[in-house]
């Protein structure tokens, strides 16, 4: 009889120690558009024109376009379209996303010395996901008995009984559930499973990524500008989702439920260098250029999963550990262009590659003699790493915008992003990988996004010394929710195990709000 998924499992001599898994560290690695008002409101397309404090993360030599010294502050509130409030889940949040200033000191007659801080909220996970289908014949329950029948998850003697003792081969904390309780009749000394007519799943995720930016910045002669910015973030990551099948039993239909918790924590670091060149003196035209780091995170992470039914089944297990996660370099390329005082146009191109996405094994503690304290050693999950670059691919994002005035008070601002996918369509949540990272997901659906598009405006409003800036976000993604991975018995098509992925879409408002003053 030949069995086999979407890709065929390899077996290795040695686990891997505690790894994140693709899809989950997906989420962490992407940023929102998120700043000032003045820059969503342009979409932020000011790496090459500068002047907005929001530059500091995106390209730090705009830093070195300020004169005066400057403070902001700014919050709104983010509203989910076609949502429904979701256990601990709104759909409508208030966020605070922006606080920082800058203090420009003269050096020359031309030249400037600035210094920045900024925090803003890089990434907003609020966000409730909801998916329905019908199933024929599938179930995740039989998704675990077609991997124990393939040798994937526990050892068995020659009678057939499992060794629940002996070390896993390749299974989350939802096969070991079904495996040890609801998969196997001791009784009868058999694995069994029950097909499911249909299921619905909806799982409500909240957090942030807040970022504390550091700026050193400055300008040559008025016409060549740097810029370097330190960057610290903090990720406080969590999700509550509830999916359920109804499934046919050879005592009647059933519901069944899995819960699914996570919460991830942790702190990053990441460097980000960049330029903006006048190449003509006497022409307002500049060419900015931008390169971040990886943002080197050390997370821990905190799961469960709790399976219970109408019959009165009630099982959960969980695990908590730390993992490492490198996201990828980041490479940008802009331009933007002034008319007198009254027009101002940008435009910005950045690519990383998330194929490259380093997931890293935790591989020991150790003691720095030298000064103090401890730290922890890592190393690169190689399983999970080629099953990233299987997934994953290389994201573009187009950024344009332009700012009008039609009174030196008064400007009125316009912009558009494009976010190429970061998930190849074949992407698929392996489920048979002999990574931690696998073994310790609590849930096995996913979602393979695609493009993304933002369009923004904004207006804005000085009286002296003061600044009110107004912005409205529109951003809209879609994507194809699959509750499990894929599996086919070309023998037995009885046993296939196979789930349509279904269109889900993320479309959200954003409006925000800055003040801002000039010293």
């Amino acid at each position: 009889m030949k069995k086999y998924f979407v890709i065929v499992a390899m077996a290795f001599a040695a686990m891997p120690m505690l790894a994140q898994e693709t899809y989950e560290n997906a989420k962490i690695a992407a940023d929102d558009l998120n700043g000032t008002a003045r820059y969503v409101g342009m979409g932020g397309a000011m790496e090459a024109l500068g002047a907005d404090i929001s530059t500091i993360s995106s390209n730090p030599a705009g830093i070195g376009l300020f004169r005066k010294p400057t403070a902001n502050i700014s919050f709104g509130f983010v509203s989910q379209q076609d949502a429904a409030n979701f256990s601990e889940g709104n759909k409508t949040n208030m966020s605070f996303d922006q606080v920082g200033f800058v203090y420009a000191a003269r050096t020359g007659r031309n030249s400037f010395l600035n210094f920045a801080f900024n925090y803003h909220k890089s990434r907003n996970f609020n966000f409730i996901l909801s998916a329905a289908d019908k199933l024929n014949n599938a179930s995740q329950n039989k998704l675990t008995y077609n991997k124990q029948a393939n040798g994937l998850l526990f050892k068995a003697n020659d009678q057939g009984v499992p060794d629940f003792n002996s070390p896993f081969i390749s299974c989350n904390q939802l096969d070991d559930i079904y495996a040890r309780n609801l998969n196997y009749d001791k009784d009868k000394n058999m694995w069994f499973y029950d097909p499911a007519t249909a299921y619905n799943l909806d799982r409500a995720h909240k957090g942030y990524v807040g970022e504390f930016d550091f700026n050193i910045s400055g300008n040559i002669n008025d016409r060549v500008y740097l810029g370097l910015t330190v960057g610290l973030k903090n990720i406080n990551y969590r999700h509550y989702g509830e999916y359920t099948e109804q499934l046919q039993g050879p005592n009647g239909n059933y519901t069944m439920t899995v819960g699914d918790e996570r919460k991830i924590n942790g702190t990053g670091a990441s460097i980000i260098a960049g330029a903006i060149i006048r190449p003509v003196e006497f022409s307002p035209f500049r060419i900015g250029l931008s390169i971040a780091t990886p943002t080197w995170y050390d997370l821990k992470t905190s799961n469960s999963t709790h399976v219970f039914d109408n019959t009165g089944a009630n099982v959960s297990n969980g695990e908590s550990y730390n993992f490492k996660l490198y996201t990828p370099w980041k490479f940008g390329l802009s331009l933007g262009h002034t008319v007198g005082n009254f027009l101002a146009i940008g435009a910005g191109y950045e690519y990383a590659d998330y194929a490259h996405l380093d997931t890293r094994n935790v591989s020991g503690r150790y003691y720095d003699y030298w000064n103090g304290g401890y730290y922890d050693s890592s190393e690169s999950d190689r399983i999970m790493n080629g099953h990233t670059k299987q997934t994953l691919k290389g994201v573009s994002t187009l950024k344009v915008g332009l700012e009008y005035k039609p009174d030196p008070a008064i400007a009125v601002r316009f912009g558009y992003n494009y976010v190429s996918p970061m998930y190849k369509k074949e992407g698929f949540k392996d489920g048979t990988l002999q990574s931690n990272g696998s073994y310790y997901s609590s849930a096995t659906d996913y979602t393979n996004w695609k493009a993304t598009n933002r369009i923004t405006c904004g207006l804005g409003y000085a009286t002296g010394q003061f600044n009110v800036d107004l912005a409205y976000q529109y951003n809209s993604t879609s994507g194809e929710f699959s509750p499990f991975m894929n599996y086919w018995d070309e023998n037995y098509p009885d046993e296939d195990n196979v789930c349509n992925p279904v269109n889900v879409n993320n479309k959200r408002h954003q409006v925000l709000l800055t003040l801002g003053y000039k010293f």
